[in-house]
C-alpha cells in the first residue's frame, strides 16, 4: 500500500510510531493495514541513513539561550509598547493558564462533536458575549486576524447587495484609514473611493456627500480613528450611507476606547470586526496567530460564514444549514486557542471592568498628551480618546525626524510609538499608552521624548546616530529594503 493511500488517521499513528526513541521496524496492525515495515511504506529518500546530528547541551545552557533571546527582543513583559492603534496591553498569565488546560489544548479539528462538548461551549458563549458587547444580531469566530475579518465583512456586504439584486462596485474609505482598509477593498473586488478629513481630524461630511452614488456598497470608518478622535458626526454619517442603500462596516482596531461606553450597533453600524490580540488581549506575538471575529446587524446575519455553533436540547453542534452563507472562511474554526484567551479576559472583568479597561486607556492616553503636547506639534486639537498623534515637524525642521526619535528611544528603553501613520499627518508619532501601564511608566517615557527634544537642540548627533545601546545599531534602511539579509550568524 503507498503512503498516499492512508488514511490521516493511520498516517499519523505511523509517524507517532517512527519517531519514538530506539524504535526500528514498526510492524503494523494487520487490522488496520497488512503487516509491513514503516520503511517499506515511506519512500527510501525520506528515511535516515545515519543518525540526526543533534547538539549535546545542558538544560541551563539552553534556558540561557532562550532568555538571552528574550532580553534582546523588546515584548510586553520587558517594557512599555506604545505603538498607536494597536492597543499592545499586558496578556494576564492567567488567559494561558486556561487555554494550557489538556481539554482545550489537547483538541483536535477533527475530534466529534460529542467528544467537543466544552470547545464548543466556549465558541458558543464567546460569540454571543461579543454579539452582546457590539450590540449586534450575530457574531461569526472563524476570520484568523483583523484583516481577514474587513474581508468577510466586505464579502457580507456583496452578497448582501447580490441578494437584492442590485450589485455595487465602490466602497469608501476615509484618508485617516489603515492601510488594510483600502488593500481590502480592493481584495473584494470594489473600487476604493477616498474621504477627506475636515480640520477636526473627523470624516468632511460635504465630501462625503460628493463621493455618495447609487454605486456605493458602503463605508469602511474606524471610530475612534485613527488620530484617536471620535467620530462625533456618526448618527448623520450612517443615515447618509443607509439613505443611499449603502452599509456601515467599522474597524474594530481601537474597540479599546468604547468598551461598555457606547456599542456599535447603537451607531447604526452594520458590520464590525474584533482584534482579539489588541481589545482582549490575546498575544500579538511574532504576527501571530491573531483573531477577527466579526458581528453583525440582522440584515447581514444571513451571509455570516458558515458552519456557525448551535445549541440545541443542551447540546452543541455545528450548524451548516445557511443557504445564503459566504461558506467558509479559515479551515476548521479559526485560532482556537486564541478564543480561549478571549473569552477569559472577558469572563474574567465582566460588564462593569469592561467599561473600566476603557475609561483608563482614555485616562491614561489624556494624561500623557498634556505633558507632549507643549513639545511637539499636535495637528489636530480635538478631544482624543485611547491615543493621540503628534507630528515631529518642528523636530524635523531642526533636522531630526520622527524615524530618529523612534530610534532614539530605544536608548532610552522604551519601544518606538507607530510612525508616519496616519499618512495625512506629516512626522507622525502615534501613540497609544493602554489601560496597562502605571503613571510612572507614562512619566518615565515622557520624559524621555522631552529629553530627545531638548538633544535635537542641544546635541542632535546623539539622536542622529542612534540607537546606541542596541545589539544592532542604526541600519541602511534603504539598503536594507534592497538587499534583505535573514540569516543567522554567529
Amino acid at each position: 500500500m503507498r503512503i498516499k493511500e492512508l488514511d490521516i488517521t493511520m498516517y499519523n499513528k505511523l509517524i507517532f510510531e517512527i519517531s519514538k526513541p530506539g524504535r526500528k521496524g514498526y510492524t503494523l496492525p494487520e487490522n488496520d493495514l497488512p503487516a509491513k515495515h514503516v520503511e517499506d511504506l515511506l519512500p527510501e529518500k525520506y528515511l535516515r541513513q545515519s543518525p540526526p546530528q543533534l547538539p549535546e547541551v545542558s538544560e541551563n545552557e539552553v534556558m540561557r539561550h532562550y532568555i538571552n533571546i528574550s532580553t534582546k527582543n523588546h515584548h510586553i513583559d520587558k517594557g512599555f509598547y506604545p505603538l498607536g492603534s494597536c492597543t499592545m496591553k499586558y496578556n494576564p498569565k492567567v488567559n494561558e493558564v486556561t487555554a494550557a488546560m489538556p481539554g482545550f489544548r489537547n483538541t483536535h479539528p477533527r475530534t466529534p462533536e460529542e467528544y467537543s462538548q466544552g470547545a464548543l461551549e466556549l465558541m458558543y458563549e464567546l460569540a454571543g458575549l461579543l454579539t452582546e458587547i457590539a450590540g449586534l444580531e450575530s457574531t461569526s469566530l472563524q476570520p484568523a486576524a483583523g484583516a481577514q475579518g474587513e474581508l468577510t465583512g466586505l464579502l457580507m456586504i456583496r452578497a448582501y447587495h447580490d441578494k437584492q439584486g442590485k450589485p455595487r462596485k465602490k466602497i469608501i474609505v476615509p484618508d485617516s484609514s489603515h492601510g488594510t482598509n483600502p488593500a481590502t477593498v480592493t481584495i473584494a473586488g470594489y473600487q476604493s473611493v477616498n474621504v477627506k478629513s475636515n480640520e477636526n481630524g473627523t470624516v468632511d461630511l460635504n465630501d462625503l456627500a460628493k463621493v455618495i452614488d447609487e454605486d456605493v456598497a458602503g463605508l469602511m470608518l474606524t471610530n475612534p480613528n485613527t488620530l484617536g478622535i471620535f467620530e462625533d458626526q456618526i448618527t448623520k454619517i450612517q443615515q447618509m450611507m443607509h439613505d443611499a442603500g449603502a452599509l456601515m462596516y467599522m474597524d474594530g482596531a481601537n474597540l479599546n476606547a468604547l468598551l461598555g461606553i457606547v456599542r456599535p450597533g447603537e451607531m447604526g453600524i452594520d458590520c464590525v470586526h474584533f482584534n482579539l490580540h489588541k481589545t482582549f488581549s490575546t498575544p500579538h506575538g511574532g504576527g501571530g496567530p491573531g483573531s477577527g471575529p466579526v458581528a453583525v446587524s440582522k440584515r447581514l446575519e444571513p451571509f455570516l460564514p458558515k458552519p456557525r455553533v448551535v445549541k440545541e436540547n443542551g447540546r452543541y453542534r455545528f450548524n451548516y444549514d445557511y443557504p445564503d452563507s459566504i461558506g467558509k472562511v479559515h479551515s476548521f474554526f479559526g485560532n482556537f486557542g486564541m478564543l480561549v484567551r478571549a473569552y477569559t479576559y472577558i469572563r474574567m472583568h465582566g460588564p462593569e471592568e469592561l467599561r473600566a479597561i476603557s475609561e483608563n486607556a482614555i485616562i491614561n492616553a489624556n494624561y500623557l498628551l498634556s505633558k507632549l503636547r507643549d513639545h511637539f506639534e499636535l495637528p489636530f486639537d480635538s478631544p482624543v480618546m485611547h491615543e493621540f498623534v503628534l507630528s515631529a515637524s518642528r523636530q524635523k525642521a531642526m533636522g531630526a525626524r520622527a524615524m530618529d526619535i523612534a530610534k532614539r528611544l530605544l536608548d532610552y528603553g522604551f519601544h518606538a510609538p507607530t510612525i508616519y501613520f496616519p499618512l495625512i499627518v506629516r512626522e507622525a508619532l502615534m501613540i497609544e499608552p493602554t489601560e496597562t501601564e502605571t503613571k510612572e511608566t507614562l512619566d518615565a517615557f515622557a520624559e524621555a521624548l522631552i529629553k530627545i527634544n531638548e538633544e535635537i537642540k542641544t546635541n542632535k548627533e546623539i539622536v542622529l546616530d542612534s540607537p546606541h545601546s542596541t545589539p544592532v545599531k542604526r541600519l541602511d534602511d534603504a539598503k536594507a529594503a534592497k538587499e534583505i539579509d535573514v540569516c543567522y550568524k554567529e
